[in-house]
């Protein structure tokens, strides 16, 4: 009698349906690459068309185009709309970008469907998850577009121009928040040539922030969290915050405000009277916009005009760069993937604390 071997798992990655939504899970090279490890991969017809990956790509280096939603485990970027919960079965496994805080019904609509979901969002900030971290690549993302579209709606430059005609000063950049997307948008805004200052209730983030070359804005206040997140501020700390805050507001010519409270609503940082007093041909990229916003006068999703000072407040803004925002989600899927598939099996180790830690139902939560 001879042994069979056992049926390879299936992945299904997704056409985000989301709307505005161009990303995909995987794109090609990362498909060839599970394919390699032992997994068949089924791909729904068009998921790759936003970031520019044609199907016959993915069948090139062995996926199959078909139904994603019958797979053992589903790849997705945004969480899934209640339809797409509706065609999951019991014993599967989802892993994606599942937003449990914001969200917090999709964990009983997974429950009651028997789906085991992993939420990269919920993975643990250690060295070691770094790799999988699908928040910091795609902030990476955001503040290098926040810098690019600050400049397309500026009326003046970004470096010093010395010329004929005379010298231009170089743009002052202020960055509020100074997480991943903060230091990129830090040093994107340096390579443009602007001056560059960086501010974060985390006074340990000052060495990062001069690590691109940029000045850091010291208002006095510690807050920092757990986590690495940021704390709530006191009553108290926040007048003192906003008297610094509004004084380099009103002296800078870009503002990017990145400053997010997990399953908060953003902090505001830049006021109605900052902006009132800033110089008209002023520009505001506020990048919390999806969580209320950290300008007094963001709109989610506009760009509006207010004395004179353009306020932007882009939802989603990983996804209007589809292409290198998917390679890297892609790396980040395969590098947690590693923990989740062992000899040909889809088997989680429940007592690793990623693991753990990124699973909302399944597992651990019955």
């Amino acid at each position: 009698m001879t042994n069979q071997a056992s049926p390879r798992p299936t992945i299904g990655v997704v056409r985000e349906t989301t709307p505005g939504e161009m990303r995909v899970a995987l794109v090609p090279k990362a498909v060839e690459a599970l394919i390699g490890r032992g997994a068949d991969v089924i791909v729904e017809a068009g998921a790759g068309a936003g970031a520019r990956f044609a199907d016959d790509e993915y069948t090139h280096v062995g996926a199959t185009i078909g139904d994603p939603w019958r797979a053992d485990l589903v790849l997705t970027i945004a969480p899934p709309a209640p339809d797409e919960i509706r065609r999951l079965r019991a014993g599967q496994t989802i892993v994606g970008m599942l937003n449990p805080k914001g969200n917090p019904e999709i964990i009983d609509d997974l429950k009651a469907r028997g789906v085991q979901a992993f939420a990269l969002e919920a993975l643990p900030r250690t060295s070691r998850a770094q790799t999988m971290d699908a928040l910091s690549s795609q902030a990476n993302v955001a503040g290098y577009k926040a810098v690019v579209l600050a400049a397309w709606e500026s009326t003046r430059f970004f470096p010093m121009l010395t010329t004929a005609a005379g010298t231009v000063k170089p743009a002052q950049v202020l960055v509020l928040g100074v997480g991943v997307a903060g230091l990129q948008a830090l040093a994107t805004a340096k390579r443009l040539g602007g001056r560059t200052t960086g501010y974060d209730v985390r006074p340990e983030v000052a060495e990062q922030v001069r690590s691109v070359g940029a000045q850091w804005l010291d208002v006095g206040i510690s807050a920092a969290g757990e986590g690495g997140y940021a704390r709530a501020l006191t009553d108290e700390e926040k007048s003192q915050q906003q008297a610094a805050i509004e004084a380099a507001v009103k002296a800078s010519d870009i503002v990017i405000t990145t400053a997010l409270v997990p399953g908060r609503p953003a902090p505001v940082l830049v006021t109605k009277n900052a902006v009132r007093y800033m110089r008209p041909g002023s520009v505001i990229i506020d990048l919390a916009g999806e969580t209320g916003g950290n300008c007094e006068w963001s709109v989610p999703g506009q760009t509006i005009d207010k004395f004179g000072v353009t306020i932007s407040a882009p939802l989603n803004l990983p996804a209007s760069m589809p292409e290198h925002a998917s390679d890297l989600y892609s790396k980040n899927i395969l590098s947690f993937l590693d923990l989740i598939l062992k000899d040909g099996e889809i088997a989680p180790d429940f007592d690793d604390d990623i693991i753990a830690a990124s699973c909302i139902t399944g597992g651990l939560h019955g």
